[in-house]
């Protein structure tokens, strides 16, 4: 079924592994799958996504509700001055909340993808990574790792087996 070197598909009464060029010895169909780095990985890669967007909904939800409840009435507290923009500072908490509690989402949706092995995941998760790295320190750690795990051709081309092998 796959190549003991490098983990290639080999067809039935197939001599030789058409990615990298072993003969193929004995029976094709008592060959194991050899784990890749994407089929070792994959499962981590998506519970780290799921524990950073758990995180990014909590510190979303909070936003939220600063930005509802305690800046429309900061004109009522004592010793705030009367020019404060309330209003402002009120919509400004509410939309980064929003974008963050939307960004946990994607993050659940992208943890799911890959836990499934869905053929959308891969891409879905790798568009994350990249705009994740500019949230620090722990987005940008779970995005170089989606990256090295899922950015190379040969990522790819596991990830496609992965999902294929699901499909069957």
């Amino acid at each position: 079924m796959f190549c003991d070197k490098c983990g290639g598909a080999v067809q039935p009464g197939q001599a030789f592994c058409s990615r990298c060029g072993k003969q193929i010895i004995g029976p094709v169909s008592a060959m194991l799958p050899i784990p890749g780095r994407v089929q070792q990985h994959t499962h981590l890669v998506a519970i780290l996504w799921m524990a950073l967007s758990a995180l990014n909904a909590l510190a979303g939800l909070f936003l939220v509700v600063l930005g509802t409840t305690l800046f429309p009435h900061l004109h009522e507290m004592p010793n705030v001055p009367p020019d404060v923009p309330a209003g402002f500072l009120s919509a400004l908490f509410s939309t980064i909340g929003i974008l963050i509690l939307a960004k946990a989402v994607c993050g659940f949706i992208a943890g799911r993808g890959l836990m499934q092995h869905d053929p959308w995941a891969r891409t879905f998760a790798l568009v994350l990574a990249f705009i994740s790295l500019f949230n620090l320190p722990f987005g940008t750690a779970i995005g170089a790792y989606t990256m090295w795990v899922l950015l190379p051709a040969e990522s790819q081309r596991e990830y496609e087996a992965l999902v294929s092998a699901r499909a069957a």
